[in-house]
């Protein structure tokens, strides 16, 4: 098998790491470098030819056996392509080069077409129907464009049709999951965020009351990685220059006003956690404003995982398997280890509601219409007729009747309609205190979104920096801390309470506070 190391901030000693276990396991390793900045441009020099070139003579170092360019944001232009590969084609000429990535602006087709030029033998590309913008060039293009040439790929275009017209189809179905970019968009080259996080984000912004600001959050993504010290983006460091971008929109900040104000924000946990080394150590180390925002919690200067606790996976399984009361696969214990909220949430889904993936896709997407029927294959030869009939009225308890045939015998269920739950829910949570910007102690919500936890109590006394509320919002965790020493004369949410930005978490009085002289700090944790 092949296994592809990569780190989100290019630290080399995550990569050895991970290029160990995979030669350990008997593996091909393909070690991956993740490109930012243009190395076609003297006037950006952190990363220059030679800082990829270094990096990647410490790979094959390693011994690798692939070496793969991760072009996660669509940032190499065609004269850095030439550049980049043509350098590493130079250095290492028995090497066999990957180039991987997206063509959010636009121009996928030519660096691909001028990596293979400068030496790489394999790069991505997807079927024309799944192709462009955030995703990768497309494969017909690459494939005409190099026909009768020494780059000639023999794939037959005709066959490669026949696949688009099936993704299409299926394509049809996701519409509206879909980002709302219509067109290539040069702009990625300011904000550089990676293809793969462009959807998601707008999708949390949307969700956090921020969509009709989306130009603001990609501006602030900028001034989120200036922030951090411009980083390496991709997974999971682009979700902390995410994080920290909508929290900047939410709390009307840039560049200097977060610099300026760093010791007193409640930052997003993610933040924190990249700041403490929690994720690795990024090219040039950290800039000044990590003793902001850290304050005295712990701070990791090596490979992080070198602090964990040895995890038997062993014991895991049979932990799993009693507490869902069936075998867990190898595949579960890892999802559990990587993931453990949501792998609980997946397994709670499947004792609930079975294995959905049996569903028909466009019914497990929308609704059923009135005396339509769907087959479901549960099993080889086996088949279940499902007509719905009618939908009975809405109960006191937001419940209603379904009414439907099973292979032609009437059946019935009740089911929660949570179309009004939500709707009374954001009834009830709509008309909240707004915190007083004015008054240092009027604690705010920094963005919408759920409140996680609630650590404090009214008459407790507090200092700065003590967590009072744990808030999360589409993944993203923030612990909003005291900005100032005194006594808590209202606690003004509970544990559940959705929240808009500025509405009023807990009210501190300053005035005469007999506060104990507990040491500063910011307690903040990564729960996903």
């Amino acid at each position: 098998y092949t296994g592809d190391v990569f780190d989100s901030l290019n630290y080399i000693e995550n990569l050895k790491f991970g290029i160990e276990a995979v030669h350990a396991a008997g593996g091909v390793v393909e070690a991956v470098i993740c490109y930012t900045g243009d190395v076609s441009d003297p006037s950006k020099t952190k990363y220059n030819l030679d800082y990829y070139v270094n990096l990647a003579t410490e790979l094959v170092e390693c011994d690798i056996h692939v070496l793969c360019i991760k072009d996660m944001a669509g940032l190499l232009k065609p004269k850095a392509a030439t550049m980049l590969v043509g350098a590493l084609r130079e250095k290492f000429p028995d090497l066999p080069i990957h180039v991987h990535t997206h063509d959010t602006a636009g121009v996928g087709v030519a660096s691909m077409l001028a990596c293979a030029e400068a030496g790489a033998d394999v790069v991505d590309v997807a079927v024309d129907s799944m192709s462009g913008l955030t995703s990768q060039p497309s494969a017909g293009a690459v494939i005409v464009s190099t026909e009768g040439t020494k780059f000639d790929t023999r794939l037959k275009l005709d066959e490669v049709l026949q696949l688009n017209e099936y993704w299409e189809q299926v394509r049809g179905l996701y519409r509206p999951y879909e980002c709302s970019l219509r067109s290539g968009t040069s702009d990625v080259f300011s904000h550089e965020m990676p293809g793969g996080q462009y959807t998601n984000l707008k999708f949390q912004a949307t969700s956090l009351g921020l969509g009709e600001q989306w130009e603001k959050v990609k501006k602030a993504y900028a001034m989120a990685n200036d922030v951090c010290g411009d980083i390496v983006k991709v997974t999971p460091s682009s979700k902390v220059v995410g994080d920290l971008a909508q929290f900047m929109v939410s709390n009307d900040l840039d560049t200097e006003a977060v610099r300026a104000q760093a010791a007193t924000l409640s930052f997003p946990d993610s933040v924190v956690d990249f700041f403490q080394g929690n994720i690795g150590q990024p090219a040039g180390g950290f800039p000044p404003i990590q003793k902001d925002i850290v304050k005295d919690l712990p701070v990791v200067t090596d490979r992080p995982g070198k602090s964990m606790a040895d995890l038997n996976l062993r014991d895991m399984r049979l932990t799993l398997s009693d507490k869902f009361n069936k075998p867990m696969t190898h595949r579960d214990v890892l999802a559990s280890a990587m993931y453990p909220k949501v792998f609980e949430e997946f397994k709670m889904h499947q004792q609930l509601y079975s294995d959905v993936s049996v569903l028909p896709t466009r019914e497990f997407l929308a609704p059923m219409e009135v005396d339509q029927e769907v087959e479901i294959v549960i099993d080889q030869g086996k088949s279940l007729f499902v007509t719905y009939k009618a939908m009975g009225d809405l109960k006191s308890d937001g419940r209603r009747t379904v009414f439907f045939e099973l292979n032609g015998i009437p059946r019935s269920i009740e089911v929660l309609d949570t179309r009004v739950t939500e709707v009374a829910s954001a009834g009830l949570s709509s008309v909240k205190e707004r915190s007083d910007p004015l008054l240092p102690g009027s604690v705010g919500a920094p963005m919408s979104g759920d409140v996680v936890e609630v650590k404090v109590k009214t008459g407790d006394p507090v200092q700065a920096g003590e967590p009072l509320v744990v808030m999360s919002a589409m993944k993203m965790e923030t612990t909003v801390s005291a900005p100032v020493s005194g006594l808590l004369t209202q606690v003004a949410c509970s544990t559940g309470d959705n929240m808009k930005a500025g509405d009023l978490l807990v009210l501190i009085d300053e005035k005469d506070a007999e506060v104990p002289l507990l040491p500063e700090a910011l307690v903040s944790r990564d729960r996903l």
